[in-house]
């Protein structure tokens, strides 16, 4: 650390010898003497600061009591820390007694509330002695000399806000069903069964789609067996029940004009049925058939272990197995919905027409703004009940800097609806405030939102917990992250990060030329905070009293740019 810039660790040279002799206060040496860390350093929004100090023998006045307070003091005032009071060995109070002939140690912890102010700054000890009942005056001491504040830069205004995400699907997939039901060991088609309704609306369904022109159909065939009869009896009468439905249904379309494609296929004995629709029944020892079809893997055992089980089989095959012998007809379609240029255009012309996920998708068309903003509004008008709109306005006030009117649209989306995102986006703001208690509560209320993670990541930074903010961040690449890995010591990963933040700023500059000062870059340095300095003239003067940067003090090509 350069010399010229931090002033070597000063003795706390006011802890004073009290020789019992002359009652006088002299100053203990500064080898005596250490302050960590050197220089302070913000951490989760404080400095810390640990005293250690050793009194030799002979040096602490019998009768004396001495009160011992830490003072940080910058331009613009003093914070004072905590207070710590030693005495003699003849006081009669109950502050840490010092032998006079042994000497001994103590530590003294403070901490400040950290403000900008504070990194061009100045560590002092104040006391106030006494001997007996006589006041001794003692001159403040400075101890430490600066605090390096690059914690301080994570910053909230910056995170991503979370979104109401739409649901907007271009392809809607349904499918519709419907069975004929065959007599036990037959495959003929009764009219009974193609000539109800179950059947009739799926053959309209079909061709509704087929007629539709944002909508593809595909239909299926499922011919099944119940497992009873054995094994080849069952393979030949399903796949007669197969060909059957096929050649009906195919004349069936056929008739209606109907060219869509049709996949025909048969199960022999449908014990995946059977063990759905068991499981579904009231049936008396229902566990047991189901234990025997967990146990037994051969077809032919299943079928003779549960004919055993004579309680239970007459019910099977009353309500069970005629349930299984059947073709299941699946219509597969596949609705085709508006473009991305069709969404774009109604949602200017007639925002009205369109769904509320398909208006919440137009928004995301866009990478304006103003227009983001004008489609969620619209959005909120049409479906005012939706808290998602009114979410993603905050959103945008959010990012404009507009932060009492976001707090105020989150709000109006909580009431509708209490919901992550809205509590995510308010936690957010709590950080802003400095409240990071209400801003944990916000976010343990919330889940399943994928901005969680980098909202979490930017709470456990501010509070200190850089491990925690690096996991958290996992995979995002924002400034927040990179400084949570440079506050790690994982400066090459850092730098990875800063690389790949997508909306470059002066910060991100800023905190790469700190990754080059770590690793002793000096071009680095030079090169980064000249880009950071272009885009925001005002790092200029940070960079000259951010300590980060101490070691450059001297190299001309730094201080031409700090000027």
């Amino acid at each position: 650390m350069n010399k010229k810039i931090f002033m070597p660790l000063l003795a706390l040279a006011a802890i004073l010898a009290f020789p019992a002799c002359s009652g006088k206060l002299t100053p203990l040496s500064e080898q005596y003497i250490k302050a960590e860390p050197q220089p302070l350093e913000v951490t989760g929004g404080e400095i810390p600061v640990t005293i250690s100090a050793t009194f030799p023998a002979k040096w602490f006045n019998k009768n004396a009591v001495v009160t011992v307070t830490p003072v940080l003091r910058y331009a613009t005032g003093e914070t004072w820390g905590t207070s710590y009071t030693f005495q003699g060995e003849k006081v009669k109070s109950n502050n840490q007694s010092v032998p006079y002939a042994s000497g001994g140690n103590a530590t003294m912890r403070s901490k400040f509330e950290y403000k900008p102010a504070m990194k061009k700054s100045e560590l002092f000890l104040t006391f106030d002695a006494k001997i007996k009942n006589k006041t001794v005056k003692l001159p403040d001491i400075k101890i430490a000399d600066g605090v390096i504040a690059t914690s301080a830069l994570a910053d909230a205004a910056t995170a991503n806000p979370a979104i109401g995400a739409d649901k907007f699907q271009r392809i809607i997939k349904e499918a519709y069903d419907a069975n004929i039901m065959f007599l036990i060991q037959q495959a003929e088609l009764r009219s009974k069964e193609l000539n109800k309704d179950e059947v009739k609306e799926w053959k309209d369904i079909v061709e509704n789609a087929n007629d539709a022109p944002n909508q593809n159909v595909s239909v299926e065939i499922s011919a099944y067996a119940s497992p009873d009869g054995g094994l080849k009896l069952n393979d030949a009468l399903a796949e007669h029940r197969e060909g059957n439905t096929k050649n009906y249904l195919n004349k069936e379309l056929k008739k209606r004009k109907i060219d869509v494609p049709v996949d025909a296929r048969y199960t022999a004995q449908d014990w995946e049925g059977f063990h759905e629709l068991v499981s579904k029944s009231n049936l008396q020892d229902k566990d047991l058939v189901l234990r025997v079809l967990s146990m037994y893997k051969d077809p032919e055992e299943r079928e003779r272990e549960i004919k055993n089980i004579s309680t239970v089989f007459k019910s099977l095959a009353d309500e069970v197995l005629p349930q299984l012998r059947r073709s299941r007809l699946t219509a597969n379609i596949e609705i085709i919905g508006k473009s991305d240029q069709e969404i774009a255009s109604l949602a200017k012309s007639d925002a009205g027409s369109l769904k509320i996920e398909e208006l919440l998708y137009a928004a995301t068309l866009t990478d304006n703004a103003a227009e983001k903003e004008t489609i969620y509004t619209k959005a909120s008008n049409i479906y005012s009940n939706d808290y998602r709109p009114w979410n993603n306005i905050g959103m945008q006030r959010f990012r404009a800097g507009d932060y009492d009117k976001a707090e105020e649209l989150f709000n109006k989306s909580n009431s509708i609806k209490n919901n992550s995102e809205a509590n995510i986006n308010l936690g957010l703001l709590a950080l802003l405030k400095g409240d990071k208690s209400k801003a944990q509560q916000l976010f343990g209320s919330a889940s399943d939102v994928p901005e969680l993670g980098e909202a979490l990541g930017l709470l456990y930074l501010e509070q200190g917990d850089y491990a925690k903010a690096v996991s958290s961040f996992a995979g995002i690449k924002t400034n927040n992250a990179a400084l949570a890995q440079i506050l790690t010591k994982d400066y090459s990963t850092a730098a990875q990060t800063l690389n790949a933040v997508k909306n470059a700023d002066a910060i991100t500059d800023y905190l790469k030329a700190v990754v080059a000062a770590r690793t002793n870059d000096s071009n680095g340095v030079v090169s980064n905070l000249k880009s950071a300095i272009g885009k925001d003239r005002s790092l200029a003067g940070e960079a000259a009293i951010d300590l980060e940067f101490a070691k450059y003090a001297t190299n001309s090509s730094f201080t031409d740019l700090i000027k």
